[in-house]
Parts: C-alpha cells; sequence; structure tokens
C-alpha cells in the first residue's frame, strides 16, 4: 500500500467518523470537549451543535447538570494524558446519573491520529493536510486554524 492510499484510507475513516459525530449532534446530542478552540476545529469540519467545555466547571456538578438535560452524550476530549483522565471521570459520573456517554468516537479518532496529532483542536488542520496528501484539496482551500 503507498502512503498515498494510507492518507486516503485514514481521511475516509476520519470522514466517516465526522459523519456518525453530526449525525449525533443533529439529534441534539451535548459534545463535551476541552476547549474553545476544539469547538472552532469542529465546526470547520462541519460539525455544528450543542458544545460543552468540560474544564469550565466542577466535574461532578457539570455531569449531573448534563445528566439532568436528558440528552445523549459524545466525549470528545483530548487523547492526551489529562484528556484520558478526564474521559475516565466524566464517564463515570454520567454512569453514576444513569448515562451511558458515547466514547466509541473519540477513541477511534485517537486510533486514527494518534500519532500525527493529540487533540481535538488540531483535527481541523489533520484533515486538511490528509486532504491536500490525497489530492481532495488545493492549497487555496487550506487555512490554518
Amino acid at each position: 500500500m503507498t502512503d498515498s492510499e494510507i492518507y486516503r484510507k485514514r481521511l475516509e475513516r476520519i470522514e466517516e467518523l465526522l459523519s456518525k459525530l453530526s449525525e449525533y449532534s443533529e439529534r441534539g446530542a451535548i459534545i463535551i470537549v476541552e476547549g474553545k478552540r476544539d469547538v472552532l476545529s469542529l465546526k470547520r469540519l462541519g460539525i455544528e451543535g450543542n458544545f460543552e467545555l468540560a474544564t469550565r466547571y466542577s466535574l461532578f456538578n457539570f455531569s449531573e447538570r448534563i445528566a439532568q438535560l436528558g440528552s445523549e452524550v459524545v466525549i470528545l476530549t483530548d487523547w492526551d494524558r489529562r484528556g484520558d483522565l478526564l474521559a475516565i471521570k466524566l464517564s463515570g459520573y454520567f454512569e453514576s446519573f444513569g448515562l451511558k456517554p458515547e466514547l466509541e468516537i473519540r477513541n477511534k479518532f485517537r486510533l486514527l491520529a494518534q500519532k500525527e496529532i493529540k487533540d481535538i483542536e488540531s483535527l481541523y488542520t489533520y484533515v486538511s493536510r490528509l486532504k491536500l496528501k490525497t489530492g481532495s484539496c488545493s492549497k487555496q482551500d487550506f487555512q490554518e486554524v
């Protein structure tokens, strides 16, 4: 398999995950991220939705407030040490409130991009680079976040 084919396959998988995330968003799910730049990156990738920043409040109170809304929850924290700990804590709290958060999308992003990027904030730039490498877009289409 050539580098180009590897990049194309990786880009396809990431676009599938973005599509799945978009479906959750359209159903009213709450997407939990760590910071404003994560939200910006996701919006530039076409994800509109109800974003919540997990780093603003005590995690217990934050989880309780989100759980009371009765919506689906997608945890999309970074895949560095801090993001991993945040995802584990949030999952535990949500489960204690009877809510099963979606973690599969985060875990798959992590597997696909782990060697290249470590956070949601870099996802837009990463997808843009993959598109350039596979010829899916031109340099004019590419803008840094």
